[in-house]
């Protein structure tokens, strides 16, 4: 037996609480290696980026799946050692690169040399079963990637809109700009952001699509519940142009998850995401997917989600997620791959959009020593948005997160982009960050005052998980463009963005506090704040050749 994965202590804010009973039952999954996942990265870089000449060409569901499955010595290599010890499997995942168990806490200290143990988190009362540590045979090294939930994060540290004015709980005394309080741009009042500002604002178009096979998927996570009432509300208050079957959404479930209706029940989370993209993305049929809550680790429900998309013979051609963790709760293993999960969406043609978080350069952990970026934004396969506030001009909101990662390198479309932003930052918090890391956001948008409806009354949020749904909703109706002229859809954005500059408005004033500092300063170019700025859509047609 050999060491596979170890952490030296529980994640931020989580407690020992006593020895895991012996006979409670583990749901574990096991990640088994994937035959070529640098081949499919490789295609994902190429059917992404414009100039190459597969660009836009994506991969079919059986393509993708021929590049992650395991090799028979490893399906057979893992079969035998569960059989060995009596344990029965099932196959999770369309490619069988996953595999689920369901064992006993004494059977998983045994069968992994592990010491399963109870944990409490001190703010949220959730609790959790993890071991520290775990062994498999040294013959499986070559075979397994990892066995989940055993080291990773405990539970899940979530991005969430902010009720308006809220301040960002990281920063320093002090520090951070103002918000600019006039606006030269039409219909639009900054202490009060609604549709009508958006489409002005970024140029969106208020036409409704016409593609039915142009679709838009918003992740649900923890009960959060999207109530038809509170966005019909919604609508009639911000949208009376659209008619009520372009105003509408359908519910699909992973993991038992629900759409309850009952009133009391709507989620801000929830209702803020389907507002803002079916009241921007108009006509675009649009799905609201609740992830159920018996993956209580948050990880569990991450992965399932894409399962479920990567399984679907037609994947929604964008994905929005206002949700995340700390980079810092995963293993290296697990976070590696959970991105390569949504590069094999990616390769498909799926736009990934994650907001950022809303904690600065602290991401959501309460206290810090070094910068906290967030994951999956530091995934180099997803685009993570961030948040600006004001008009005329915009400035970054200083809650929004940024920075490098400490998992990933900075991949190839960014290179060029952070060289430059760090020439510019010199020696500032030097230390405190990865300069190697993989930089994020990649852009922004606003993130401030959203007007929304909950339980039927007309309230403002703040926060990232704002941006993404307003992102995600503008590519939609660019992929509804496209597929009109008998084209691809966009697909995963990065290398665009990068190799687009001029189609973004250059954020230049803001910052990001957090952990005691300033945290980093929005400038001329890219920046861990804004990334490459707030989207043009005109400008973002011209890019895509509409």
């Amino acid at each position: 037996m050999r060491v596979h994965e170890r952490r030296n202590a529980a994640p931020g804010g989580f407690v020992k609480n006593g020895a895991a009973d012996s006979a409670h039952m583990l749901n574990l999954r096991l990640a088994l290696k994937q035959n070529n996942i640098t081949g499919l990265q490789q295609q994902l870089l190429a059917v992404s980026t414009p100039g190459n000449a597969q660009y836009r060409q994506f991969l079919s569901k059986a393509e993708v799946e021929a590049m992650v499955a395991p090799s028979n010595e490893s399906v057979a290599a893992v079969q035998a050692w569960l059989t060995k010890n009596n344990i029965s499997s099932q196959t999770l995942s369309p490619a069988g690169d996953w595999i689920g168990i369901n064992i006993s806490v004494q059977q998983a200290n045994t069968l992994m040399a592990a010491e399963f143990t109870n944990y409490t988190h001190s703010t949220t009362g959730l609790n959790a079963v993890r071991t520290l540590n775990y062994s498999i045979p040294s013959t499986l090294t070559e075979h397994l990637n990892f066995i989940h939930p055993t080291a990773t994060s405990h539970a899940p540290v979530l991005i969430a809109p902010m009720p308006a004015k809220r301040k960002n709980k990281n920063k320093a005394a002090g520090t951070g700009t103002g918000t600019a309080t006039t606006s030269s741009v039409t219909g639009c009042d900054p202490a009060a952001i609604d549709p009508t500002c958006l489409q002005n604002l970024y140029g969106i178009p208020t036409t409704s699509a016409t593609q039915s096979t142009n679709t838009l998927a918003v992740s649900g996570f923890i009960n959060e519940f999207a109530n038809e009432a509170d966005l019909a509300s919604f609508i009639t208050e911000f949208r009376t142009d659209l008619s009520a079957t372009n105003a509408t959404f359908t519910a699909a479930s992973v993991d038992g998850g629900k759409n309850t209706q009952t009133l009391k029940l709507a989620g801000v989370e929830a209702g803020l995401d389907i507002q803002y993209t079916v009241g921007i993305a108009s006509g675009v049929p649009t799905t609201f997917v609740s992830v159920g809550s018996n993956n209580a680790d948050g990880v569990g429900g991450f992965l399932d989600i894409i399962q479920a998309l990567l399984a679907e013979d037609s994947p929604p051609n964008v994905l929005t997620t206002s949700y995340g963790f700390n980079e810092e709760d995963f293993t290296v293993s697990v976070a590696d791959t959970m991105c390569n999960a949504y590069a094999q969406l990616g390769a498909r043609g799926t736009s990934i959009f994650f907001s950022s978080g809303d904690g600065g350069v602290a991401g959501n952990a309460d206290t810090c020593d070094t910068f906290v970026p967030t994951f999956p934004s530091t995934c180099p396969y997803v685009t993570s948005v961030g948040s600006t506030t004001g008009i005329g001009p915009e400035t970054a909101a200083d809650f929004s997160s940024g920075g490098f990662s400490n998992f990933f390198g900075i991949p190839d479309y960014q290179a060029d982009a952070v060289s430059t932003f760090l020439t510019a930052n010199g020696n500032t918090n030097d230390g405190l960050f990865n300069s190697s890391g993989r930089a994020f956001p990649d852009l922004s948008a606003q993130g401030t005052n959203f007007q929304i409806f909950v339980e039927g009354q007309q309230t403002s949020v703040d926060g990232t998980s704002a941006s993404s749904p307003l992102v995600a909703a503008m590519v939609s109706l660019l992929n509804d463009e496209l597929i009109a002229a008998g084209q691809s859809p966009v697909g995963f954005m990065n290398p665009l963005i990068y190799s687009n500059a001029d189609a973004f408005t250059d954020v230049t004033a803001g910052d990001n506090p957090g952990c005691g500092t300033n945290g980093f300063t929005a400038v001329a170019g890219f920046d861990p704040v804004t990334g490459m700025g707030t989207p043009l859509y005109a400008s973002l047609r011209t890019a895509l050749g509409l």
